[in-house]
C-alpha cells in the first residue's frame, strides 16, 4: 500500500442538509513491465489520482461553516485523474470518519486500480475500478467497486489521456459505487480456547447485481492456505436456499444477518494455536467479488512461579533459584531478575542474569521457559529477589518475589548445645 499523509483538511461543504464532500489523494496502480532476469519481474506503476466522495452525511454536531466547497479545475485537464463519486449510490461505511482523518494527522491509504468483472471483457463499457481505502489508527478498511457513468459526448468532450475514458464537462470521471466489502477490524487478538468474531460485511446498490451471494473465508498462515467456511444464499430469502459448509469445526455465519444487513462476519469457537493467521473474507455477487483481510493473533498469558517457597542462605555453598514461565503463546517472552537490598528503596537489575533453559513446546502449541540464577552465600539477608516476566498477552509485566532469609545454625551445633543444656539440667536436679 502507498501511504498518503494529508497536510490539509479536504472537507467540502455541499449544502445545508448535513452533507459534505471528502477529497482523497490516491494512487492509480497499474501493472507495468519490470526488469527481467535476477533483478525482478513485473513492477507496479503509481500515478497520482484524486477521489471525490460526494454528499457524505455528517452529524448534527458538525460545524459546516468551516467547510469550503470542492471546486473542479476551472479548465478541464485531460491529464488529471479525478474520480467523482456519489456516496449515496451505495452507502460507504465509516465514510464520515474520513472527514477528519487528515486533520488528525492519520495516514489514509487509497489505491485505485482497473477492475475486470468475471465474464466481461477487460476494457468493457462501462469501465470498472477497484478502490482500496484504509485509515491507520481507525482500524477500518473498505474495498469499493466503481462503475463509470455514461457521458453525453459532443465535440467538446475530452478524453482522459491515461485511461482513455470520456470526461464530464467539469473534467471528472463520474462514477458510482455498485458494490463494496468492508471490515471494522484489521487485526484482533483472542485467547487460546476462547471465541472470536471476525468482522466483515458487504453492500451493493439498490438494484441487485445478482440473485445469489457467495461467501468464502480462507486462512493463510506460514505459506499454507485452507478454506474455513463457504456459504451460498439467495438474496430473496427463499426458504432452504442457504447452503453453509464449515470445514473448521466451530466456524459459523449468521445467515439471517447476511440477508438482512449484509453481515458476513464469521464466529470461531474453541480457538487453537493453529487458528492463528491471515483470514480472507471474499464476497461474490454475480460477476463481481471483493475481499477484506483480517489478522487473528492467538494469545495465552504465562503462568509464573519460583522454584522455592522459602530461600534460606547457605553459609558454605551457593544455591540455584529458578523462575518458571509456563504455558504461554506466542513465543515472545522476556524474563529479568531484580534485587532489592534491605538498606535500599529501589530495586536494581541483577548483574548476573543467569541462564535460560531451551523453549519447551506442549501439545496445545504453548511454550514454557525457565530462568536460573545463582544465589551466593554473600547475599545480605532480607534482600528481596524478583523475577519479572513480560509477554504480549499481558497488559503489564508479572512479578514474583522471594525474600532471602538468614542462614540457620548447623544442626551439629544445635545437637551439641542441646546435649550440654540437658546434662547441666540433670546435674542441677541430682545435686
Amino acid at each position: 500500500m502507498i501511504e498518503v499523509l494529508f497536510f490539509g483538511c479536504f472537507l467540502t461543504f455541499v449544502n445545508a442538509d448535513g452533507v459534505a464532500d471528502v477529497v482523497l489523494s490516491c494512487s492509480l496502480v497499474e501493472e507495468g513491465a519490470g526488469l527481467g532476469g535476477m533483478g525482478g519481474g513485473a513492477l507496479f506503476t503509481r500515478t497520482p489520482a484524486t477521489l471525490v466522495l460526494r454528499d457524505v452525511p455528517v452529524g448534527p454536531d458538525e460545524s459546516l461553516d468551516t467547510l469550503t466547497p470542492f471546486v473542479p479545475p476551472s479548465v478541464p485537464d485531460p491529464d488529471l485523474i479525478l474520480f467523482e463519486n456519489k456516496v449515496s449510490s451505495a452507502e460507504i461505511p465509516n465514510a464520515v470518519m474520513l472527514l477528519h482523518a487528515d486533520c488528525n494527522e492519520l495516514e489514509v491509504m487509497c489505491e485505485i486500480s482497473r477492475y475486470a468483472p468475471r465474464g466481461l471483457p477487460e476494457r468493457s463499457d462501462p469501465a470498472y475500478f477497484m478502490v482500496s481505502l484504509s485509515v491507520e489508527g481507525l482500524d477500518i478498511s473498505t474495498s469499493l467497486i466503481l462503475q463509470t457513468l455514461p457521458v453525453e459526448k459532443d465535440q467538446s468532450t475530452l478524453t482522459q489521456n491515461k485511461l482513455s475514458l470520456p470526461l464530464s464537462q467539469s473534467g471528472t470521471l463520474q462514477t458510482k459505487v455498485i458494490f463494496l466489502v468492508f471490515s471494522n477490524i484489521n487485526s484482533v487478538s483472542a485467547p487460546l480456547r476462547g471465541d472470536v468474531l471476525l468482522n466483515c460485511g458487504f453492500k451493493q446498490e439498490e438494484t441487485s447485481l445478482a440473485p445469489e451471494v457467495g461467501l468464502e473465508w480462507r486462512l493463510q498462515h506460514r505459506g499454507k492456505g485452507r478454506k474455513v467456511l463457504e456459504m451460498k444464499t439467495e438474496l430473496d430469502n427463499t426458504e432452504g436456499a442457504t447452503v453453509v459448509h464449515g470445514e473448521r469445526k466451530g466456524s459459523s455465519v449468521d445467515a439471517a444477518q447476511v440477508l438482512r444487513e449484509g453481515n458476513v462476519s464469521m464466529s470461531l469457537t474453541e480457538l487453537k494455536v493453529g487458528d492463528e493467521g491471515t483470514y480472507i473474507c471474499t464476497v461474490n455477487l454475480g460477476n463481481f467479488h471483493a475481499q477484506q483481510v483480517i489478522q487473528l493473533h492467538i494469545v495465552q498469558p504465562p503462568q509464573v512461579s519460583l522454584s522455592e517457597e522459602k530461600l534460606i542462605l547457605r553459609k558454605s555453598s551457593p544455591q540455584t533459584l529458578s523462575c518458571h514461565c509456563a504455558k504461554y503463546y506466542p513465543l515472545d517472552t522476556q524474563m529479568e531478575w531484580f534485587f532489592l537490598p534491605p538498606t535500599e528503596t529501589e530495586p536494581k537489575l541483577l548483574p548476573n542474569q543467569g541462564s535460560l533453559s531451551s523453549h519447551r513446546q506442549h501439545g496445545d502449541g504453548t511454550f514454557s521457559l525457565s530462568s536460573h540464577i545463582t544465589i551466593p552465600p554473600s547475599f545480605s539477608p532480607g534482600t528481596k529477589i524478583t523475577c519479572k516476566v513480560s509477554h504480549p498477552a499481558l497488559d503489564e509485566p508479572l512479578y514474583v518475589s522471594i525474600v532471602v532469609e538468614s542462614p540457620q545454625p548447623d544442626s551439629y551445633w544445635w545437637v551439641l548445645g542441646f546435649l550440654v543444656v540437658t546434662v547441666l539440667f540433670f546435674y542441677q536436679v541430682m545435686k
